[in-house]
C-alpha cells in the first residue's frame, strides 16, 4: 500500500506542494473554532461567536470559486499570494481590534474568508503537471483526501494548544502566519509559477456550464449535508453518554474510518469509468450511515462511526477525478473550488438542519439525517447518470506515445488540457 504513496512523495515537488497546501489551509480549517474561542475570551456571547464564524464561512464559500476563476485566468502566484496576504491581514485586524466595534469585526472576518486562497483547487490542478502517470494522479487525489482528514483532526488540536500556551488572540495570529508561509511555499515553487490553464471559452458561467459538473455538485451537496448532520447528532448522543470525551471518540472514529478507507482506495488502480465507481461508493456510504440508527453504547457507537467514515475519502477522491473530467477547458481550478464550496455549504446546511431534528427527536432522529442525505446523493447520481456518462475529457493526462500509454509529454498546461 505504501509503495504508491512513496513513489508520489519522492517525485520532485510533490511533497512540498502537498505539505505547503495543507499548512496554507490551516487558517481556513481552524477558523471556526479559533473565532469562537477568541470571541469567548473577549467576553462575547456564543451567538456573536457563531455569527462571526458563519460570516467567515459564507464569505469563504463565495470567494473560493471567484478566486479559482482568477487563478485560471491569471495564474497561481498572481492570485494566491495577494489573496493569502489580504486574508491574513484581515484576520490580524480582527485579532487586534477584537469585538469592541462589531462593524470592524464582521468586516474583518468577511475579508479573511473572502480572500482565503483556493490552495485546494490549485493543488489538484497542479498534480498532472508534476506526476507523470495518470494512475499516480488518481492516487494523489486519494492521498489529498486522506491528508484533509489528518488536517481537520490536527488543526483544532493546534488551536487549543496555542490558546492554552499563549492566548486566543495569539492562536489567530500564529495560525495565519503559518498559513502564509505554507501558501508562499507553494506559489514560489516552479510548478506553480509555470502552470498555465488551458485556453478557455469566454462564458459568464465558467465551469458551471458543464452539466456533468452540476450533477456532481448536486450529489455532493447532500454528502456535505450528511457529514454536517453527523457532528450535531453526535453531540446530542454524547450529552447523554459521557459528554465531550465520548464526542471526541466519535469524531475520531469518523476521521479514522475515512483515513483508512482513503489509504486503501488510493493504494490500487481502478478499472472502468469513475462515474460508475462513484455510484457504488456513494451507495456504500449511504448504507454505512444506517447502523448509526441503532445508537448502541459508546464503544460500539465509536466503531459504527468508523464504519460510517470508511467510504467518505474514497468517494471524495473519486469525485476529484470526475471534476477534472467534466470541467470545461481552462476552468479546472474554478471547478475544484466550486466542489469545495458546495461541500462546505452542504455541511453547513446539515448542521443547521440537524439541530431542530435533534431537539425534537433526539440523537436517533439526528442520525437519520445523514442516512437520508446519503440516499438523496445516490438518487442524484442515478438520475443524472446519462449526463455524467459524457465527460468533457476522457482522462486526466493523455498518453505521449504508442509504446507507453501511461506516460505523458512534459505538460505545459495542467489538467485543463491534454498534453
Amino acid at each position: 500500500m505504501a509503495t504508491g504513496y512513496l513513489e508520489i512523495l519522492r517525485t520532485r515537488y510533490a511533497a512540498r506542494l502537498l505539505a505547503g497546501t495543507l499548512v496554507g489551509r490551516l487558517p481556513n480549517a481552524t477558523a471556526a473554532i479559533a473565532i469562537v474561542l477568541f470571541v469567548r475570551a473577549e467576553g462575547g456571547s456564543y451567538s456573536l461567536a457563531g455569527g462571526l464564524a458563519a460570516v467567515y464561512g459564507v464569505a469563504n464559500a463565495v470567494g473560493q470559486p471567484l478566486l479559482g476563476r482568477l487563478v485560471d485566468l491569471r495564474g497561481q502566484p498572481r492570485v494566491q499570494l495577494p489573496a493569502v496576504l489580504v486574508s491574513a491581514a484581515s484576520m490580524a485586524v480582527f485579532a487586534f481590534a477584537g469585538i469592541g466595534s462589531l462593524g470592524v469585526a464582521y468586516a474583518a472576518v468577511a475579508g479573511a474568508g473572502l480572500f482565503t486562497p483556493p490552495l485546494e483547487g490549485g493543488l489538484r490542478a497542479l498534480w498532472p503537471s508534476v506526476l507523470r502517470k495518470e494512475g499516480q494522479v488518481h492516487t494523489a487525489y486519494a492521498m489529498d483526501a486522506v491528508a484533509q482528514e489528518v488536517m481537520f483532526t490536527v488543526g483544532p488540536l493546534l488551536v487549543t494548544l496555542c490558546v492554552s500556551v499563549w492566548s486566543a488572540q495569539a492562536a489567530l495570529l500564529v495560525l495565519n502566519v503559518v498559513g502564509v508561509l505554507g501558501a508562499l511555499s507553494v506559489v514560489v515553487s516552479r510548478p506553480s509559477r509555470e502552470w498555465r490553464s488551458a485556453p478557455r471559452e469566454a462564458h459568464w458561467l465558467g465551469a458551471l456550464r458543464s452539466r456533468g459538473l452540476l450533477a456532481l455538485l448536486a450529489a455532493f451537496l447532500f454528502v456535505g449535508v450528511a457529514l454536517g448532520s453527523i457532528t450535531v447528532a453526535a453531540v446530542s448522543y454524547a450529552d447523554d453518554r459521557g459528554g465531550d470525551v465520548v464526542y471526541g471518540w466519535l469524531m475520531a472514529g469518523l476521521g479514522l474510518g475515512a483515513l483508512v478507507g482513503g489509504m486503501v482506495y488510493g493504494a490500487r488502480q481502478w478499472a472502468g469509468a469513475p462515474e460508475r465507481r462513484l455510484r457504488v461508493l456513494v451507495a456504500l456510504l449511504a448504507v454505512c450511515y444506517l447502523p448509526l440508527l441503532l445508537v448502541p453504547g459508546p464503544v460500539a457507537m465509536t466503531v459504527l462511526t468508523g464504519v460510517a467514515g470508511v467510504f467518505l475519502a474514497p468517494a471524495i477522491a473519486c469525485a476529484f477525478v470526475i471534476v477534472d473530467r467534466h470541467a470545461p477547458a481552462g476552468t479546472v481550478t474554478e471547478a475544484f473550488s466550486w466542489f469545495v464550496t458546495t461541500f462546505t455549504v452542504g455541511a453547513s446546511v446539515g448542521t443547521g438542519l440537524a439541530g431542530p431534528v435533534v431537539e425534537s427527536g433526539g440523537a436517533l432522529w439526528g442520525f437519520a439525517v445523514p442516512a437520508v442525505a446519503g440516499a438523496a446523493s445516490l438518487l442524484v447520481l442515478l438520475a443524472t447518470g446519462r449526463v455524467l456518462g459524457v465527460p468533457v475529457r476522457g482522462a486526466v493526462i493523455a498518453a505521449s506515445s504508442e509504446n507507453d500509454q501511461n506516460r505523458t509529454v512534459e505538460p505545459r498546461f495542467s489538467s485543463g488540457e491534454r498534453a
